[in-house]
C-alpha cells in the first residue's frame, strides 16, 4: 500500500472517531442547579413552636422569597434543570420549603412542595395597549405623508 493511501485511511478513521466523540459529547445531559432548599436532616434543627425567625435565617441564610402579607412565611426554593443537546432545558426537580411563622415570630409550620404536588400558577399580566396593530415603522412613516398640510409646514395659521 502506498503512503498516501495509508494517510488517507488514517485520516478518515481519525475524522470518524472525532465525529463519533463529538456526537457523544453533544448528547451528554448537563444538569444545572439553582437556588437552595435545606434538606430534611438540616430541618431537624427547626422545632415548631420554639425556633424563631432570626434563628431560621442564621441557620439557612436569607430566604428566596418572603410571604406577601405581613411577612408570615419564608420560602426556600431549589430547582434542577437538565439540558440535552439542542433541546430546550427541562425542569426535572423542584423543592419549595415553606416555613410559616406566628405573629410573634415563632415557627408555626414547615411544609415541603415538589414538582409532583406543585401546581402551575397563572400570573396576570397587565399591559397597556399601545394602539399599534402589527404596523411596521416604515408603514407608519409612509402613512403620515398624506396627513401633512403645506400651510402647517410653512407656519401659516390662516387657512385659504
Amino acid at each position: 500500500m502506498s503512503s498516501t493511501l495509508r494517510r488517507s485511511i488514517t485520516g478518515r478513521r481519525a475524522g470518524a472517531l472525532a465525529l463519533v466523540l463529538g456526537l457523544a459529547c453533544a448528547c451528554t445531559p448537563i444538569n444545572r442547579y439553582h437556588g437552595y432548599a435545606p434538606s430534611d436532616s438540616e430541618l431537624s434543627a427547626v422545632q415548631v413552636g420554639q425556633t424563631t425567625r432570626d434563628s431560621v435565617v442564621a441557620s439557612f441564610g436569607p430566604p428566596t422569597s418572603k410571604g406577601v402579607l405581613q411577612n408570615e412565611a419564608y420560602y426556600y426554593v431549589s430547582s434542577q434543570f437538565r439540558h440535552l443537546g439542542a433541546f430546550a432545558p427541562e425542569e426535572v426537580d423542584r423543592q419549595v420549603l415553606a416555613i410559616s411563622f406566628t405573629p410573634s415570630g415563632v415557627v408555626s409550620n414547615v411544609e415541603r412542595f415538589t414538582l409532583e404536588n406543585g401546581r402551575v400558577v397563572t400570573l396576570d399580566r397587565r399591559v397597556t395597549d399601545d394602539g399599534i396593530n402589527d404596523v411596521t415603522v416604515l408603514s407608519q412613516l409612509l402613512g403620515s405623508f398624506g396627513r401633512i398640510d403645506a400651510g402647517t409646514l410653512l407656519g401659516d395659521s390662516d387657512p385659504i
